[in-house]
């Protein structure tokens, strides 16, 4: 099918704006189309990304293309405000392709983080001619997954890099107007290529070239637990309102991993026609937030692991073929659920998330006292522990334990993916609690949590968790990890502060993972109170943390309690097949 290729085509939505879009449409006759609604500028080099259809694929499969600039992004008309009029615009900008003498009446949408967002709010619209949703590394509750997290801590690193860059263009835009100054976009734009300065700024609501530029970072800084303010745009309360299937796309490494799974569990649940309920399909690679490569420097998960070798952009038409097409043979062989399953370094395919023949296994915390280090008496075992025991740590927030690989945004080296944690594992303030080696292969695959009993000297405090993998000669990977801000213990809605001295059970989500522990191999966890800068630091004061000053920091002397009174745990799901390793 030969294409025409229009420019900045002015879309009307229901407020007057115009939304800018690039179009390529048949030149003959009409079309299935897919539309990709990006604040990123529809003009960059790979709009589409390489997690998604490329461009050309898609044209070649017979598909009509819209790129679309979201409200107040480079030419589009209006003000961008993070999710403020995306259903709206998107249930307008459907409406719109449907309408045209070159569409045959049925879109699909697609696109990586906020473009996956942004087909949510879209499909919990639920216009008529949208058929299916293919969201990539994204999120249905936007406090739990990028803001903020599953334990209420400030996703530090990845708010400030993705509100200066989204500052630096709307700099930008309104430079281009005769608005602001060049000095201004330069600073915004340093802070894009180095963040790493404004980790470090204290307050962390009061960073100058946040604070002074855009509302949303005051916005964000001003709303630190689930209030209000995050549920008017959550959308899983909605989901009974969507009435297509969705393909999920998560990545190990990505920070919207958590996000991507339960998003998957809840739409099989909820959304609100059977048949687009049975059709939700799950795909997940060792990949991170920008790269399906699967390469590292401190792993390498092989040739199988990338999305090419998958041949994902094959299975994404497949799926657009099935629901925007019409094809009901398109999906016939393809499994409802795909994994990568590292260790082994293979891709499966499954039934359903979580694995049905997932055996939920307590590997409790116990030691003499001493889990301190690697090298401490810290072991985890599938034995009932007899004896009570606490392990204390000092957790100094002026000497966090920093970020050491892991689901973090950027995804510079060192920083995001499978490091080596033996550095950090070597601090007095992380305790590591490890199995026997392993005499036979253990499959870890699906949710990972771990049940702590905690007390601490602070009226609040932080508590993290991480699942390694421990390889034969020391090198110790990152394989998922979580992180808990006490006062949200009891729900991310409410503060409820600590008793000095008072012993707490609190649980900590892991997001979740795929990994065979070889022979040879010990499964370890390490539990500390930082992981910095993808969080920001828990102040230990019980005050506003992100409107303390580094004078106002306290330390925390926090203890871990196990023993059969205080059954601390690490829940795994253990795999057990023959065919699996």
């Amino acid at each position: 099918m030969s294409h025409l290729y229009e420019i900045d085509v002015r879309i009307p939505v229901r407020d007057g704006a115009l939304l800018a879009a690039n179009v390529w449409r048949p030149a003959e006759g009409t079309a299935p189309t897919l539309l990709l609604r990006i604040p990123y500028g529809k003009d960059m080099e790979s709009p589409l990304g390489d997690t998604i259809p490329n461009l050309t694929t898609v044209l070649e499969a017979g598909y009509a293309v819209v790129i679309q600039e979201c409200r107040g992004t480079f030419r589009s008309e209006g003000e961008f405000r993070p999710h403020a009029a995306d259903r709206t615009d998107g249930e307008d900008t459907i409406a719109w392709i449907a309408e045209q003498p070159w569409s045959d009446g049925a879109v699909g949408m697609t696109g990586t983080s906020y473009m996956g967002m942004a087909q949510w709010e879209a499909a919990v619209g639920a216009p008529a001619a949208l058929k299916a949703i293919a969201p990539c590394f994204a999120s249905l509750d936007k406090y739990r997954t990028p803001w903020y997290s599953t334990g209420g801590a400030l996703s530090l690193s990845a708010v400030t890099w993705w509100n200066a860059m989204m500052d630096a263009a709307d700099a930008k835009r309104a430079l281009e107007r005769g608005i602001g100054t060049v000095d201004q976009l330069l600073e915004l734009g340093r802070a894009v290529l180095y963040p790493e300065p404004l980790y470090d700024v204290l307050p962390t609501a009061e960073v100058p070239i946040l604070a002074n530029y855009g509302t949303w970072w005051n916005d964000l800084m001003a709303h630190p637990a689930h209030d209000e303010f995050w549920n008017a745009i959550d959308l899983r309360p909605e989901l009974s309102k969507v009435g297509v299937p969705a393909l999920h796309i998560g990545g190990w490494y990505d920070l919207f991993l958590g996000a991507t799974v339960r998003g998957f569990v809840a739409a099989r649940k909820e959304v609100g026609k059977e048949q687009a309920r049975a059709e939700q399909r799950l795909i997940i690679g060792p990949w991170d937030h920008l790269s399906t490569g699967g390469v590292y420097p401190d792993r390498s998960f092989g040739p199988l692991a990338t999305a090419r070798a998958l041949r994902l952009t094959n299975l994404q038409i497949r799926f657009y073929d099935r629901w925007v097409r019409g094809d009901t043979t398109a999906l016939d062989g393809v499994a409802p659920v795909k994994i990568f399953v590292m260790g082994i370094d293979q891709w499966r395919d499954e039934q359903d998330w979580p694995l049905p023949d997932t055996r939920w296994t307590d590997y409790q915390l116990t030691s003499g006292g001493r889990a301190n280090t690697s090298t401490g008496d810290g072991v985890l075992t599938i034995e009932p522990t007899t004896k009570a025991e606490r392990d204390v740590y000092l957790y100094d927030p002026r000497r966090p334990v920093p970020t050491t690989g892991g689901a973090s945004l950027p995804t510079t080296p060192g920083f995001c993916g499978p490091v080596d944690q033996r550095e950090v594992a070597g601090r007095n303030d992380v305790l590591c609690y490890a199995t026997p080696v392993l005499d036979e292969a253990v499959e870890v695959t699906g949710p990972i949590r771990v049940t702590l009993f905690v007390s601490s000297s602070a009226a609040d405090t932080d508590f993290t968790a991480k699942l390694v993998d421990v390889f034969p000669d020391g090198t110790a990977l990152n394989l998922c990890d979580g992180i808990l801000r006490a006062r949200y213990r009891g729900g991310l809605d409410r503060e409820e502060f600590m008793e000095p001295g008072t012993i707490y059970e609190v649980t900590i989500d892991m997001a979740a993972t795929a990994n065979v522990f070889l022979p040879g191999h010990r499964i370890r966890l390490d539990v500390s109170s930082s992981n910095f800068p993808r969080y920001d630091r828990n102040t230990n004061t019980g005050g506003v943390i992100a409107r303390e000053s580094e004078e106002q920091m306290i330390p925390a002397v926090n203890r871990v309690h196990h023993g059969p009174e205080h059954p601390s745990r690490l829940v795994l799901p253990i795999i057990s097949r023959g065919d699996s390793r």
